[in-house]
């Protein structure tokens, strides 16, 4: 198997040039202007087109079943969806807290996406609690190779890890070398905030932001950090959504040996104002940290452009509006938190931070692609494109425009969250490993294609 991709513009997050992509097998072994065409060779035209590196989302819910409610998700869709707006590769959280131990929730998982997921995939491993047998099953998956832990300092008391437990996981990961995200919400204050607006009848969708303010954020944030550099450990702050939250990173970056934060299309482009739309319709922004306000947008932006955010993503994790989100009418404690995204991150992004002057393509390239392949351990397969690289590969419409719509969508949600947005910019050809999954904005690759990056 063969592929030539000739007459583009390839992008990196050095800059660009005008040359031909040649991939053999599943890798890419050239990249050169005016390379020949061997005969068996499947060519693709990408004159007047960027060529672009598969991209990754590092932060996705393909897959969680929660207490009350299942996202309205598998890897079969959700990698789809993925490969559609340009993503070759997704990272997922094996655990949501109700697995016994640490090998029920990497089997469960493990077993979701097995033949399901149609572009290449990689867990992150959920941790809420910490004891002498999890650190044996631990071990024997760091051997295999595990790269990254998540912790969550919200959700009390089902996912809320205690602090003798997050000190000795960080202790651990140290001594590792695995990276630990962690969920930077402070634990006690929430739960207090939402009774005291339930309590004043303050039920609508509209008191979820309230109930998680910045300062709750930015809290959270200082403590995983504070206790990340006691630990030694390499810290990641996962969907930073907020000025106050990211201000409070700058005081530790001279405390810690690596520091990555990560922020959301979704904080990028949605503002609180959509969580406070009448008759509960406001509940389909309901997520996690909320949705913050327009100054809030413009800082993270700011922060994506000069270097302080590192990596960009979704916490893809969808709900229907009706018969889920609408769970939590009379009670917005109950609204499932969540939205969909990986369909449409690239689209946004592209509009709003590339076409709109806020970044340049190139640092877009970085955030999305390269940067979470440093971070988590797959550089030199993924992110990048140069020989030796998998083959991950996006043709990219500069031109293309069109309206996001549920209408349109490859999911089957209810609604879009990103409902009448007009975006320029669109994958025309997209590659997992040298095989064309995505051509003229259609899925025509295997389900099953997917493998498990370890």
């Amino acid at each position: 198997m063969s592929l030539l991709i000739r007459g583009g513009e390839v992008v990196t997050g050095r800059g660009r040039q005008r040359a031909d992509v040649w991939c053999a097998g599943e890798t890419i072994t050239q990249v050169a202007p005016d390379l020949p065409a061997p005969p068996d060779a499947t060519v693709v035209d990408a004159t007047g087109k960027l060529v672009l590196p598969g991209f990754i989302d590092p932060h996705v819910h393909a897959y969680l079943p929660l207490t009350t409610v299942t996202a309205k998700s598998n890897f079969a869709n959700c990698t789809r969806a993925a490969l559609l707006g340009g993503t070759t590769c997704l990272m997922d959280f094996a655990g949501a807290g109700r697995e016994k131990d640490f090998d029920e929730a990497w089997a469960a998982w493990s077993a979701q996406a097995d033949g399901q997921a149609s572009c290449d995939y990689a867990f992150h491993l959920m941790v809420r609690r910490f004891d002498s047998e999890l650190q044996r099953q631990l071990e024997r998956l760091v051997a295999r190779g595990l790269k990254s832990l998540k912790i969550y300092l919200a959700y009390k008391p089902a996912l809320a890890i205690p602090d003798e437990d997050l000190l000795r996981i960080l202790q651990f990961a140290a001594a590792n070398g695995l990276v630990v995200m962690a969920h930077c919400e402070n634990a006690e204050l929430i739960p207090f905030l939402q009774q005291q607006l339930l309590a004043a009848g303050k039920t609508g969708p509209e008191w979820h932001e309230p109930s998680r303010p910045p300062m709750v954020e930015a809290e959270g944030v200082c403590k995983f950090l504070t206790f990340a550099a006691a630990a030694g450990a390499k810290a990641y702050v996962v969907h930073l959504s907020c000025a106050e939250a990211l201000s409070m990173t700058d005081r530790f970056r001279d405390k810690l040996a690596q520091l990555n934060i990560e922020t959301m299309i979704q904080y990028l482009t949605l503002d609180q104002s959509y969580a406070a739309r009448p008759d509960f319709e406001g509940a389909k922004w309901v997520l996690s940290p909320p949705l913050r306000t327009k100054a809030d947008q413009e800082a993270l932006w700011q922060g994506l452009a000069d270097g302080r955010i590192d990596t960009l993503g979704t916490d893809h994790c969808p709900f229907d509006f009706h018969d889920q989100k609408t769970m939590g009418r009379g009670d917005f404690t109950k609204i499932p938190n969540g939205i969909a995204g990986v369909e449409e991150r690239m689209a946004l992004a592209y509009t709003a931070g590339v076409v709109g002057g806020r970044i340049t393509l190139e640092r877009l390239v970085q955030v999305a692609a390269e940067n979470p392949a440093k971070i988590f351990g797959l550089w030199g397969r993924k992110g990048g494109i140069a020989p030796g690289f998998d083959a991950d590969l996006v043709v990219w419409d500069p031109a293309a425009r069109r309206t996001i719509s549920v209408q349109t969508q490859s999911l089957d949600t209810d609604y879009n969250p990103y409902e009448g947005f007009a975006v320029q910019g669109a994958p025309e050809v997209v590659t997992v490993r040298g095989a064309i999954m995505v051509r003229n904005g259609r899925f025509c690759g295997p389900t099953g294609k997917g493998r498990l990056l370890m």
